[in-house]
């Protein structure tokens, strides 16, 4: 039977399976904005922004949880002025007893966060990453079982997130061989008698985890091993696990210049108007995406190889620089970024149901893009 409430805390230890806090960027604001971890959550809404439509639209669908990708809370308030907008959301907040979480450049990071998501509606190929922000340690787990349960212990590592390797998962390397063991008085084997040497044909499974998962997998393990003491080791592997980082690259279609290249961005993105930099006839043959305000990495995408960097809230500075050197931009808009309110739905939503949890995950409905054009 599948359970109708998850504890809070555990929710967002689900989410931060694939995008923990320590991927974010240094001095970004993620984690609890308001309320508490500490209660049972049956109700959850992803959203873009929390502005005052969002937290009226969470009071009238009964909602407990907010998961936002753009901190509530991004700038110290000096006070809680209950006649700001500001203030009363976070009366609305308390007095409906709703937790506003946020995760903000720790989800733009994540593999199947803001910037992948952004790159498959681009139809971007085999997109790496353009900015690298993070290193990830990584470990090697060795563990020994009886034949007859490898197929079972393979399945509970890969579960708990051990042998990820690029698109690939659940990725291990076994070698059978002979285990032998002597039960001691005290013992209660699960093959064999006490007293007695035993000989075991054994199966040796051995994978990678990165090191943050490292309890987890091993749990999981102890879990899924028939043996009282199961035997297995963990090695620190020199190599971090690939890059991880800010935004996109890849080739994009042939046959694109600047100008169709646009159109394809804007039916993409469902968006009607962008602001461009660069010759509209020129060839289109690598793209990079970079989810929010990319004015830092223009002139790294074209470094990294790309011909037009697609982001938001290009400064007018930095478009003179893109445009003198001869770098193409297409400013989308901030909002580009609410494409994290599906993807965010539907991986969480797969969470849950795999871990046994009948939770309602849902997607905020209003838009929160504050520019209309005219």
């Amino acid at each position: 039977m599948k359970k109708d409430s998850i504890h809070a805390q555990q929710f967002v230890q689900l989410f931060e399976q694939f995008a923990p806090k320590q991927f974010a960027m240094e001095g970004d604001k993620n984690g609890l904005m308001i309320g508490t971890l500490n209660k049972k959550i049956t109700n959850v809404m992803i959203a873009l922004d929390v502005l005052e439509d969002t937290m009226d639209e969470a009071i009238e669908k009964n909602v407990d949880f907010i998961l936002a990708h753009h901190p509530l809370l991004f700038r110290p308030l000096k006070q809680i002025d209950l006649d700001t907008t500001i203030g009363r959301i976070i009366k609305k907040a308390i007095e409906h007893n709703i937790t506003i979480y946020a995760a903000h450049t720790n989800l733009d990071v994540a593999s199947g966060g803001v910037n992948d998501l952004l790159a498959e509606k681009l139809e971007i190929e085999s997109p790496e990453v353009l900015v690298e922000t993070y290193k990830e340690a990584m470990q090697k787990i060795v563990v020994f079982v009886p034949v007859e349960v490898a197929s079972k212990v393979r399945a509970a590592l890969g579960d708990a997130g051990a042998g990820f390797i690029g698109s690939y998962s659940h990725c291990s390397f076994s070698s059978e061989g002979t285990g032998s063991f002597y039960p001691e008085k005290d013992a209660n084997p699960h093959i064999g008698k006490v007293g007695r040497q035993e000989y075991v044909d054994e199966v040796r499974i051995e994978t990678i985890i990165p090191s943050r998962l490292s309890r987890r997998v091993v749990a999981a393990l102890v879990k899924a091993h028939p043996y009282e003491e199961p035997v297995y080791d963990l090695y620190p592997l020199d190599e971090p696990y690939g890059k991880m980082g800010l935004g996109r690259i890849g080739k994009v279609p042939a046959g694109h210049t600047l100008r169709t290249y646009v159109e394809f961005v804007k039916q993409a993105l469902n968006i009607e108007h962008v602001r461009v930099v660069g010759d509209l006839n020129a060839p289109i043959k690598k793209a990079a995406i970079l989810g929010g305000d990319g004015n830092k990495y223009v002139l790294h995408a074209k470094r990294t190889g790309a011909d037009v960097l697609i982001t938001g809230d290009l400064y007018y500075h930095v478009a003179q620089d893109a445009l003198m050197e001869g770098m193409f931009v297409i400013d989308a808009g901030h909002h580009i970024e609410s494409i994290m309110k599906e993807g965010l739905t539907a991986k969480m939503s797969k969470l849950l149901e795999k871990e046994g949890y009948d939770i309602s995950v849902f997607a905020s409905v209003p838009s929160t893009e504050p520019f209309k054009f005219m």
